[in-house]
């Protein structure tokens, strides 16, 4: 049954015989290919290249149609299909920008902070003089000229977003940043924007050297 194009393919005669008549058989992976083997027809069919070839829906195959596949699935055959634009809920939060926060604005709640802070990363909740919230995210660099190279990258991104975070050289090797809203007394959306492209800096150039151990 292998054909000069197609690899080896070890099925028996014998065990092809004993299959009820008229049984169409099919071997994907080869060369298009039909054989009469007396009652039995025997196909190959080269769909090979439909392994790698594109993901998602595909027009149903003549077989299929005849076989009326569509009336026993659920569905509505004409349902109209739509593209959509992510919203904010699904897109990273250093995509989006900072915008202007109204003094009435409320602030968020704990819950919902709580919420927003599963999506930057080192930063945690705490309270600021007011009693209000803010967040604060710590760094512990190599040298004091790696804390500053930190702030000056820190302060590049606040620039360009129009939001800036407090930012504390505590000692030579540790940097502190904390964001809140001042005018709203707590935490917005814009915080944990920021923190998020924060989050995006590179830093692993500024961190200590690991201890090589001979």
């Amino acid at each position: 049954m292998a054909a000069t194009s197609s690899p080896l393919c070890h099925i028996s005669v014998s065990f092809l015989r004993q299959l009820p008549p008229c049984t169409t058989v099919q071997f994907f992976g080869f060369a298009p290919t039909q054989r009469k083997l007396g009652g039995l027809t025997v196909t190959r069919n080269n769909l090979a290249q439909d392994f790698l070839g594109d993901f998602g829906a595909r027009d149903p195959y003549p077989e299929e149609i005849a076989s009326q596949f569509g009336d026993k699935v659920l569905g509505n055959q004409s349902t109209e299909h739509k593209i959509l634009i992510p919203n904010a809920s699904v897109l990273s939060l250093s995509q989006l920008q900072c915008s202007p926060v109204s003094p009435s604005q409320a602030p968020l709640s704990a819950d919902d902070a709580t919420k927003l802070l599963h999506k930057v990363l080192g930063w945690s909740i705490v309270e600021n003089e007011a009693g209000g919230l803010k967040i604060r995210c710590m760094w512990k660099v190599r040298d004091f000229g790696c804390g500053v190279e930190l702030i000056n990258r820190i302060h590049k991104v606040a620039e360009a977003s129009g939001h800036y975070p407090s930012l504390h050289l505590e000692t030579p090797t540790q940097v502190r940043a904390e964001l809140s809203t001042s005018s709203i007394g707590g935490l917005s959306m814009n915080d944990f924007i920021m923190a998020a492209k924060i989050d995006d800096i590179k830093t692993s150039d500024l961190s200590p050297k690991k201890r090589a151990w001979a």
